[in-house]
């Protein structure tokens, strides 16, 4: 029998790894003779790179993975401390690392807010080497279209008198174009691998995000505006699906990447969960027990499970997984704000003790479920 553990975080109270690990407990209760697998997940969001970089540096063949922390600055343009992971040729890094929303919750500014810090991330990993950059955009405090990291890496958004922007997505209101002259073309011209949790297109994107980053009624019109008029400068559709991902960064980098490789063939968006998926060899692990006819399980989880937890989240990408190897489904949330999927087994936590005793008391549960289908 094949159990695998694959949840995301379960947003400040435990990493995916400290879930899974504290339901895998639980799980081994019931089933001390199982083959349990414990794999962390993530979808593009706050603590993508570093999951990948556990995977691996696990491994046992290929270049070590190197974390690398240095100065940068926040959403805010506050100094702050910031790290990605260095994988060969490859730098792994959150957008969330500098530009993300929780180092700036005690003051947000979604019109001033911007992604310079990212930037410097991406500047450094080409000094290291870096030739291809997989960058993870959920959780960013920012609605700048990625004119904060084109504005790091030399870039600079003008009016149409020719002066430079201030820093944010507002003022983009009134871009007229973006001077390439000191660009630093090493590093804007590295690949690029985007990978988003949303399939939200820029015209949408302050609307459904702008409100968690701390944007008014006022603020989202401007925005929006600013961002349509950032695509119309930039030659990006509006409505392009998955372009509004961490307040549209795709939008500023694709533009980047097409205007020094002439195509988008240098830069790609990717579903964060499925490319994360198959970096971590989950596919083609259920795939081995469905060839071998093991019982398997898989158990994902995260925070709150919601409408919203199906599209494009890690347990959405976990129950199409499930599905394909014939798996059985089984969620582990904080709250279940909606019902599990047909034939999929729940457990919600109970809010009592420790997070790692509710993670335990819910992997056993899980585990109790999973045996009586059996029987």
């Amino acid at each position: 029998m094949l159990i695998v553990i694959a949840p995301d975080s379960f947003k400040s109270t435990a990493t995916a790894a400290e879930a899974a690990r504290g339901i895998a407990q639980g799980v081994v209760e019931i089933f001390p003779q199982a083959t349990v697998k414990q794999i962390p997940m993530a979808d593009g969001g706050e603590g993508t790179a570093e999951v990948i970089a556990q995977t691996l540096a696990a491994a046992q063949s290929g270049p070590g993975v190197e974390k690398i922390e240095l100065p940068t600055t926040d959403a805010r343009g506050r100094l702050t401390t910031a790290h990605y992971f260095l994988h060969g040729d490859t730098a792994y890094i959150d957008v969330a690392a500098a530009s993300g929303l929780p180092a700036v919750e005690d003051d947000l500014d979604v019109r001033h807010a911007d992604t310079y810090g990212t930037g410097v991330l991406i500047a450094d990993a080409e000094t290291r080497g870096a030739k291809h950059i997989v960058l993870g955009l959920g959780g960013s405090a920012t609605v700048d279209g990625g004119m904060g990291i084109i504005t790091a890496l030399g870039g600079a958004p003008l009016d149409e008198r020719g002066l430079p922007l201030p820093k944010g997505g507002a003022p983009l209101v009134v871009l007229d174009a973006i001077d390439t002259a000191q660009l630093n073309i090493k590093a804007a011209a590295l690949k690029y691998t985007l990978l988003a949790d949303t399939t939200c297109p820029p015209l949408h994107a302050a609307s459904m995000y702008g409100q968690q980053k701390g944007a008014s009624a006022e603020d989202i019109p401007l925005l929006t505006g600013a961002l349509m008029k950032l695509c119309e400068v930039t030659g990006i559709d509006v409505e392009r699906e998955g372009f509004g991902a961490a307040g549209s960064i795709p939008v500023g980098l694709t533009w980047l990447s097409s205007l020094l490789y002439g195509s988008e063939s240098n830069i790609s968006l990717e579903p964060g969960a499925h490319h994360v998926a198959d970096v971590l060899g989950l596919r083609s692990l259920l795939a081995d027990a469905k060839a071998s006819n093991q019982p398997a399980l898989i158990i994902t989880g995260e925070g709150a499970f919601d409408e919203q937890s199906l599209t494009g989240k890690v347990v959405g990408t976990i129950a199409e997984i499930a599905e394909d190897a014939d798996a059985t489904l089984a969620i582990v949330a904080g709250r279940m704000d909606s019902p599990e999927p047909k034939g999929a087994l729940s457990a919600q936590l109970s809010q009592q003790g420790t997070m790692h005793e509710q993670l335990k008391e819910a992997g056993r549960a899980i585990a109790e479920k999973f045996s009586a289908s059996l029987a």
